[in-house]
């Protein structure tokens, strides 16, 4: 019962700081970025404001575009310890059987988790990405099983996944919305452009096998500034795109469902970003991972925790816009408790202008806090009542 209070509570406050705001939105002015698209949105990334939008609530199928939230899962784990790069990783019977794009895993390939992710991030690998969700969750299923608790977490009321891949099944379904928010959190991971932004690579190098990927967005070679996201097709989705591009210190994320091929896919995605870069300017406040406050912890075998940023935080304006005279808040949970694990939300940090919210965003933990052994508990006890004599 308390587990499932604390995963309440944790999703109210995500929800709250992913309700995206609008920023004078170009289709309000008539604008029209994504004629030949189903849907379509535009978001600043730190920010989440909204800049144009077409249908962004409509739920499609999001085909390979799935493999955002898979990469999400798979950046999460690396970031709290619970995997690293340099681990192998084995291909199971299940996960070589996949069809669509794959990079052709052998049942009882090994491949390290940085391989693997190059085969999801680069060449949109079915089987490395039902390979790691095994290693991740045990099964498939389980993994599945995250994915929907995670798009729960982000407040995401239009999304069902059914697999990690994106392949065609009943009841598989997001929104261009709902893709450019799981793009946002994944980017608060500055090492995933590493993958996602790479044109080719090749796997298998030192073996008679060698696979050369090429990326399946072709506007990281063509378009500047862009580093991702993830493509898709299937015959009931159409050519989709979420895509990512940083100017300075501006980085936007645009979306495109159900477009009729390719060519009008990447036209219209090229021509959200030229708009963004025109018509807006994002102004840094923190970067990801700034230490903002200690807070005590009750029964720890530390005394507090440092709260951190969990994402770069940002103003955005139009160009020649005042990003000036805000105030920023910063607000701690009073009453923790032990244990506390990395990564757990302990406060938010708003900031606010005019009275307005432009930026709610959690404060999350820098390290764990163990529960405090009894021996601890009896000698920090025992240490109060001498010092009271």
């Amino acid at each position: 019962m308390k587990k499932r209070f604390l995963i309440f509570c944790f999703s109210i406050v995500v929800a709250a700081s992913t309700a995206v705001p609008r920023v004078d939105a170009a289709e309000k002015k008539g604008v029209d970025l994504a004629e030949n698209a189903r849907s379509a949105i535009l978001i600043e990334r730190d920010t989440g404001a909204v800049l144009y939008e077409k249908n962004s609530n409509q739920e499609l199928p999001p085909a390979s575009m799935t493999k955002i939230m898979t990469m999400l899962l798979i950046m999460d784990a690396l970031d709290k310890g619970e995997l690293k790069y340099t681990e192998k990783v084995r291909t199971s019977e299940y996960a070589a059987s996949m069809g669509g794009s794959q990079i052709f895993l052998e049942p009882g390939e090994e491949m390290t988790v940085e391989q693997m992710m190059k085969g999801i991030a680069i060449g949109s690998g079915n089987d490395a990405s039902v390979a790691m969700a095994e290693k991740i969750a045990g099964s498939h299923e389980e993994f599945v099983d995250r994915m929907n608790e995670k798009a729960a977490e982000l407040g995401l009321k239009h999304t069902k996944f059914q697999n990690a891949t994106g392949l065609p099944v009943d009841d598989h379904y997001s929104t261009a919305h709902d893709m450019a928010i799981m793009a946002k959190e994944l980017l608060k991971y500055d090492d995933i452009t590493r993958f996602t932004g790479t044109y080719e690579a090749y796997l298998r190098e030192d073996s008679d096998k060698k696979f050369w990927l090429v990326n399946t967005n072709r506007l990281v070679k063509f378009y500047p500034g862009v580093d991702g996201l993830k493509t898709g097709f299937t015959n009931e989705a159409k050519y989709c795109l979420t895509a990512t591009a940083k100017k300075g210190d501006m980085r936007v994320i645009a979306v495109v469902m159900g477009a009729p091929t390719p060519k009008e896919r990447n036209a219209q995605v090229t021509k959200m970003l030229d708009y963004a870069f025109s018509q807006y300017v994002t102004h840094p406040i923190y970067k990801r991972g700034v230490a903002l406050k200690s807070v005590k912890v009750n029964k720890g075998n530390r005394k507090t925790v440092t709260g951190i940023t969990s994402e770069p935080i940002s103003l955005l304006t139009k160009r020649g816009g005042n990003a000036k005279d805000y105030t920023k808040t910063i607000k701690m949970d009073n009453n923790l408790n032990a244990p506390i694990k990395k990564g757990d939300r302990i406060g938010t940090f708003t900031v606010m202008k005019d009275g307005k919210i432009l930026v709610s965003s959690p404060i999350i933990a820098k390290e764990n806090v163990d529960k405090a052994s009894w021996w601890e508990m009896f000698k920090r006890s025992f240490g109060m009542f001498t010092q009271t004599k």
